[in-house]
């Protein structure tokens, strides 16, 4: 008997507020042509001025909650994927916790960047497969826009604001791929780059926050090459192809990032959940937000094979394969 984390239902939150590209055009010296060109963005949700990391999170939460037909006293486990907690310290997961009305349990923040949703989700899943615990909240939540240079036109026209989450309750099997639940997890980071992708500050160096900066065409490369091979060692870990897949949820990062990898992995774009056109680059939210759409609306169903995959600043980037 094997016991796996099964997902159980999905949530998720965007703010309000829609910025398109040309309101950016506005700011900057872009174009609507020129982002969709380079990236696929048109529009990204910005959060409001008095919304933080946890009201984003904590409402995502709540939705998959209801999703799932699960009580918050129910869970006993809640990571929160974030790069931009409300505060330095205690963690942002703690607050969630309290805002959703979990009083037991443990709750704890994760910082992987963009892959931290992936991360989060092999953490929790290990955390049932060893029995520590029954029922958990993976939640990734950015208000990525405190983070950018709005002067900085390669950079401000990439990133939104949002918050995705799963429940994911303890369930038995027979260890086999027909199992629903997630069946394998791959995770891997590389710090020689993380220059690459940073931000120039931070409380131990420049007592700031700081920006993002980004080499973009070096990023890129590492991207389609990273996400193709943690997606190959997903599918080799059962002897399967990109043809055996049902759905690919992908770090919404770039279009051309999306469309490269699909080439790499043979798999048609109709079968990747695209959601970077109207979301823009989420960071730990970008993986949880397409997935819940995509559950939600219908797309994906129970027992189909989905993989997730992501890559983030640090470099870090992984994989989750899974059976709804």
């Amino acid at each position: 008997m094997t016991i796996r984390g099964r997902i159980a239902g999905c949530g998720a939150y965007l703010p309000a507020r829609v910025v398109t590209n040309q309101e950016l055009a506005q700011m900057v010296d872009t174009s609507d042509e020129w982002i969709v060109e380079r990236s696929g963005i048109r529009c990204r949700h910005i959060a409001a001025e008095n919304e933080t990391t946890a009201d984003l999170a904590s409402a995502a939460v709540k939705d998959a909650l209801r999703r799932a037909e699960i009580d918050a006293s129910a869970i006993d486990l809640l990571i929160l994927a974030t790069t931009t907690p409300d505060q330095t310290f205690p963690a942002t997961a703690t607050k969630v916790q309290a805002m959703i009305g979990m009083t037991g349990g443990a709750a704890f923040d994760l910082q992987a960047v963009c892959s931290g949703f992936v991360f989060a989700l092999a953490t929790a899943n290990n955390f049932i497969r060893c029995g520590q615990a029954r029922n958990a909240v993976v939640v990734g939540a950015e208000t990525f826009s405190r983070l950018i240079d709005w002067n900085d036109r390669s950079t401000c026209v990439l990133f939104g604001d949002g918050a995705g989450a799963v429940v994911l309750t303890a369930e038995d099997g027979t260890g086999t791929i027909a199992d629903r639940g997630i069946l394998s997890t791959h995770l891997h980071s590389d710090g020689r780059y993380r220059e690459l992708l940073q931000t120039d500050g931070g409380p131990s160096t420049t007592q700031t926050v700081g920006k993002a900066r980004m080499s973009g065409r070096e990023v890129f490369r590492h991207a389609v090459t990273n996400l193709a091979d943690v997606a190959e060692e997903a599918l080799a870990t059962f002897g399967l192809t990109g043809g055996d897949l049902d759905w690919v949820v992908p770090h919404q990062a770039n279009r051309r990032i999306l469309d490269g990898t699909a080439r790499k992995l043979g798999i048609s774009p109709e079968r990747m959940v695209i959601t970077v056109d109207r979301h823009a680059n989420t960071s730990a939210a970008s993986v949880p937000l397409a997935l819940a759409e995509a559950v939600n609306d219908g797309r994906i169903k129970a027992g189909d094979l989905v993989l997730l995959e992501a890559m983030g600043g640090g470099f870090t980037w992984g994989s989750a394969l899974v059976r709804m």
